[in-house]
Formats: C-alpha cells, sequence, structure tokens
C-alpha cells in the first residue's frame, strides 16, 4: 500500500516547507510539493508540521522483571503519543542485561510487543552491582550501548576498565554519576531551600558533578565515548561544556522537568521526587542555557513508571521516577519555543537529530530513500495535560494539568501509523 502524507509543512533542507510525502515499503520513497494521490491512501495534514521520529535515548520499559510498572508494549505505545519512533531501554530490569542469555529476555519482548524501535543498553556491571564487569563483548552487537543506570559506577578503576572496553567495542558508555559518598542517606530532594523549610534531608549537588568530572578525566585517558545521564546541575553543565571544548567525546541529555522546574515549585506528592531531584532555578536556568550554546545535546525524558502505590507517599516515601514520553513536547513546546525562549529548530535538534548522531542509530532525515519514521505536530492543538488518558501504565507526571498549545497529531514507525490523535 502507497501512502500519501498531504497538506502539511516539512521539515526538509532544513526548513518547513509545503510538500508531499509519498511513503511505500516502509520508506519514502518520493517528496514534491504535490505528487498523484490515484492508487495511494491520502492522509490530508491540514497544514500540520512533519518532522523526523522523536528519539528518547534513556526510558524504562520495566520488562522483563517489573511488568506491574509498565511493558514493551504499553511503553512503545506510550512514546508512539509522544511522537517517538524510537528509544533506547536503560538496563536496570529483572535479569540484567549483563550477559547474552540475560539481554535475550529482553530482545524477544522487544521483537515481540515493541510498537517502535526498541534499542536496549546493556549493564556495565554484572547485576548493576558495581563488582565485576558485564560482559560488554558479547552483548556488543545487540545494544545502543552500556549504563548502570540508577546508580554510579562507584570505583574509578572500573570505570576505567568500561571505558577501555567500550572503546575497542565502538559504542558508547553511558553513566548515571552519583558519588555515592557524597549522598546523605535517605534524601528527598535537592538540597535546598525548599528541604530546609520543609526539614527533608537534601541531595548534595556535588554527588553529580564530582563524578562527571572523575569520568571526564578518564574519557582524556581513554578516548571512549562518553555520554553523561540526566543532567541536572549547573557544575556539571560547566565540565561538560569545557570538556567539549578540550574535542573530548562527551555528550549529555537533560530532562523537561530539569528545564522547566525548580526545587520552589515542588509539591508533597510523589509525581515530584526523581534522582537526581528538581534543583534550583540557577540550574534550570544553566540547562536552558546549556541547550541553546549545545553542551546539552539531546532532551531525555527518563521515563521511569512505577505503580500508583509506589507513588503514592509523597516526597518522604514514594519511589524516584515519573513518565515523560507523551508530555515532552507539549510542554517543551509550549513553555520554551512559543515564548521565543529556545527556536524550535534547537528543540527538533535535540529530540531528533542528535540522539540518532551519537547512538549511531538510523533515520533522522526527511528524504528520499530514508526511513518513513516521521512525526506530525499540530501547533495550535490548546489542550490541557490530563494523565488518566496517558498510554503508559503509570500516572505520575509533575505536568498533570498544566495547559498546553501543542501536541502530537501522528507518528509512523516504518510507515506504519503507530499512534494518531483521537484513536484508541
Amino acid at each position: 500500500m502507497k501512502l500519501l502524507l498531504a497538506g502539511g509543512s516539512v521539515l526538509w533542507n532544513g526548513k518547513f516547507q509545503p510538500m508531499e510525502i509519498e511513503i511505500s515499503e516502509g520508506r519514502i520513497v518520493s517528496i514534491s510539493p504535490t505528487l498523484p494521490k490515484e492508487g495511494r491512501t491520502v492522509l490530508e495534514l491540514h497544514n500540520r508540521f512533519v518532522v523526523p521520529g522523536f528519539v528518547d535515548v534513556h526510558v524504562h520499559l520495566r520488562q522483563p522483571g517489573f511488568s506491574y510498572k509498565e511493558t514493551i508494549a504499553s511503553g512503545s505505545a506510550a512514546a508512539a503519543a509522544g511522537g517517538y519512533t524510537a528509544v533506547c531501554a536503560m538496563p536496570n530490569l529483572k535479569p540484567v542485561p549483563d550477559c547474552l542469555e540475560n539481554l535475550q529476555a529482553e530482545l524477544d519482548f522487544i521483537a515481540k510487543d515493541a510498537k517502535i524501535h526498541v534499542y536496549p543498553y546493556g549493564a556495565i556491571t554484572r547485576g548493576e552491582k558495581g563488582e565485576a564487569l558485564a560482559d560488554l563483548a558479547a552483548t556488543a552487537p545487540y545494544v545502543c550501548g552500556w549504563s548502570d543506570d540508577g546508580r554510579g559506577v562507584q570505583s574509578d578503576g572500573q570505570m576505567r576498565q568500561a571505558m577501555e572496553l567500550a572503546k575497542t567495542l565502538g559504542k558508547p558508555i553511558a553513566a548515571h554519576c552519583e558519588d555515592e559518598r557524597l549522598l546523605t542517606p535517605g534524601w528527598r530532594v535537592h538540597d535546598g531551600a525548599y528541604a530546609r523549610r520543609h526539614g527533608l534531608t537534601g541531595n548534595n549537588p556535588e554527588s553529580e558533578w564530582r563524578q562527571v568530572e572523575r569520568d571526564i578525566g578518564l574519557v582524556r585517558e581513554t578516548g571512549c565515548r562518553y555520554h553523561v545521564c540526566h543532567v541536572s546541575t549547573k557544575e556539571s553543565v560547566a565540565r561538560i561544556r569545557a570538556a567539549k571544548a578540550e574535542g573530548l567525546p562527551v555528550s549529555c541529555e537533560t530532562a523537561p522537568h530539569y528545564l522547566l522546574l525548580c526545587d520552589e515549585d515542588l509539591q508533597d506528592d510523589g509525581r515530584f521526587k526523581m534522582n537526581p531531584p528538581i534543583r534550583t532555578a540557577a540550574d534550570r536556568d544553566a540547562l536552558v542555557e546549556a541547550l541553546l550554546d549545545g553542551t546539552v545535546d539531546c532532551i531525555a525524558t527518563d521515563h521511569a513508571p512505577h505503580s500508583a502505590a509506589e507513588k503514592a507517599g509523597g516526597l518522604h516515601m514514594s519511589l524516584n521516577g515519573i513518565v515523560g514520553l507523551e508530555t515532552a513536547f507539549p510542554v517543551l513546546y509550549t513553555k520554551l519555543v512559543k515564548p521565543g525562549i529556545v527556536p524550535m529548530e534547537t528543540l527538533l535538534h535535540a529530540l531528533c537529530v542528535n540522539p540518532r548522531r551519537l547512538f549511531r542509530l538510523p533515520g533522522g532525515e526527511i528524504a528520499e530513500g530514508q526511513p518513513a519514521d516521521l512525526t506530525v505536530l499540530d501547533l495550535d492543538c490548546p489542550h490541557t495535560i490530563d494523565s488518566g488518558k496517558f498510554q503508559s501504565m503509570s500516572r505520575s507526571t509533575p505536568f498533570d494539568g498544566w495547559e498546553v498549545s501543542a501536541g502530537v497529531h501522528m507518528t509512523l514507525c516504518g510507515g506504519e501509523i503507530v499512534y494518531q490523535e483521537g484513536l484508541e
């Protein structure tokens, strides 16, 4: 079946232009201002905007091992609803994908249930315990990189060894940076004004940036491609900016909640509890500046679903983690692009282009012969974010109830419609 996207504005050759796209057998076969309609299924876009499918390099799909929180099916459906055609799935699973046998369990679920492209990470250490190295060589052909997300690798020697091996295998280390020696046990939020005002134990931001600093030194020694997960502090930003200026192969991501919120926005609700925590207004502003100057390469959601019971304990007792796949574009466009703080081009590079470049994933360009992995955006779609309508099994988001001005109208992956607004 040949599919024709008509009546839209397509991001083509670097700018939006009135173009039509013909799709056949999962690929773009023609792009032109006008194309023949006969023998084609025509989708009228009514002046909506077509961009390369979004990529999220940091999601938790929870299967195998924690399917009461999320599954490959529900998580990939949530991603499709958010405009994503590819995600990179973190390895804190059961079993942890630290060898080929354990990874195979996850690969089987992906092959059976994924609605979009899902690229798994392998673990850096066995069981993500920070002791023995995982079997990086065996998992290398099947993973996008390696991470122990959820915990920082505490041993300098172990991280050096992992980087040396990753360099030879040609894939990146994606690091959760957290020096546990600098953390107060039982922390709840950022160690700042909100914590002091409410008598809460705070998370020391030095625990993040000190490990970023350590790892950059190891990159200097090993030449490993290195990606910093969920950057949240201004000090981390400064160190990553300097590393890039030095020419080191260092990249990073931040998340929508770090770009849009600060600790003064906190409420005693589990949907504001995550690791790293939401930090100060100065940290937030530094991250926006880093997005603008290219220090922050990617915006990743750190989509981390939990059950309702696990998020019902407020800031004191809830588990860390929120969902973000279905809210990222609407909140970022409404709060950063529409007011003129961040150009649309910068946002799209962080969502579409840079993730593919850094992790060497296919697609990312609307051109003849490219995969038909496309997102159709409606930039005039005022609505209220309603977590009760999520495709995700989890509902925990700090953006619930936000008024937004844009949304995702349709997502196509491999030429198939995997999400369409208003359709279940």
